[in-house]
């Protein structure tokens, strides 16, 4: 019987209201080729933690930035930060992929440990480098030097890798190999609501060939419970100007205040490439019981192979820092 997937719903069309006595956390990650695609990608990443008074008043509690290139390797050639960071240096020459979180704790784990906004933005130069080729490769019919790879870089074996990639996926070949088929995009709106500009953090004018990484984050308190309203999106711009998502999920959960176990989690498809990664949204409930802060380790143990997202995997795990951020709202909100 041919297994049926649900549908994405669309991208949101604009960010909810910023609560009074909430934390809402924002990062994006662009990605760019200033000096070509053959000589690496510019990752710049900005991450923001504002705290909504009870009054509506918005406070700036932390703000970071990074700038790291890669090549086309996903090896990092230059990292840095604002405010500086001691020892960052030591991350060039590791490459984006799953040894970088273990680099990430050698190197810096005082990040990790504080739920700092960089840590986010360093731990997601993994997911970053992986997609950034999408964006370029909207551009290879108006490009020369694109075109010439055309049909010349062998297909990748990607059976087994996450839901989108099951076997027998319309997304592959029948030997396993990515089948040239075309993601699912839609076109969306502004990350900004133009009613609440302070809501997220300030966004470059992206040049004409870019991708970029947005989440949102917001946590409050509802009693004895965290609450959680959280987003993701991918998104490139066409060669017409047009910004398109190829990825976008939209979570919410629940978790016990004083232990931080995980109480409540749902996961909503928005935009995705093919018709089979919607799959993986419905396990994200194996996560109730598990500590918030334990997400980081335990959505890899849970959600593997072709249960999971890759994407989603890592929106799941950003939430990791929900009780830091909780945290940071004052005790009479």
């Amino acid at each position: 019987m041919t297994e049926v997937f649900a549908t994405p719903v669309g991208p949101v069309a604009a960010p909810p209201a910023r609560r009074p006595g909430s934390v809402r956390r924002t990062s994006t990650i662009l990605m760019t080729w200033p000096d070509s695609i053959f000589k690496g990608t510019r990752l710049h990443g900005r991450c923001r933690d504002l705290l909504t008074t009870l009054d509506g008043e918005a406070r700036v509690l932390d703000e970071q930035e990074l700038l790291a290139t890669v090549d086309l390797h996903r090896t990092i050639t230059s990292i840095s930060s604002e405010p500086a960071v001691p020892g960052l240096e030591r991350l060039v020459s590791s490459r984006g992929g799953s040894k970088l979180r273990g680099d990430l704790q050698e190197i810096v784990p005082q990040l990790r440990s504080s739920g700092a906004p960089l840590y986010l933005l360093l731990d997601d130069l993994a997911g970053s480098s992986l997609i950034a080729g999408f964006g370029w490769s909207r551009w290879i019919d108006h490009l020369p030097e694109l075109a010439d790879i055309r049909g010349k870089t062998p297909l990748p074996q990607m059976q087994g890798i996450c839901s989108g990639f099951r076997p027998g996926a319309s997304s592959l070949n029948a030997d396993g190999t990515l089948a040239m088929i075309g993601a699912r995009v839609a076109a969306v709106p502004p990350l900004v609501d133009v009613s609440d500009p302070l809501g997220w953090h300030a966004l470059d004018e992206p040049p004409q060939m870019a991708m970029q990484r947005a989440r949102r984050i917001d946590v409050w308190r509802e009693g004895r419970r965290i609450e959680i309203d959280a987003m993701f999106r991918d998104t490139c711009w066409e060669p017409d100007g047009t910004e398109i998502a190829v990825h976008e999920y939209s979570l919410t959960a629940a978790a016990d205040f004083e232990s931080g176990i995980v109480e409540s989690i749902e996961a909503t498809p928005r935009v995705l490439p093919y018709v089979e990664c919607p799959g993986a949204a419905s396990n994200v409930d194996r996560l109730v019981g598990v500590a918030l802060g334990d997400l980081r380790a335990e959505v890899l143990n849970l959600l593997k192979g072709i249960d999971c997202c890759t994407h989603l995997n890592d929106a799941l795990r950003s939430l990791a820092e929900a009780p830091i951020l909780v945290e940071k709202i004052p005790s009479d909100h």
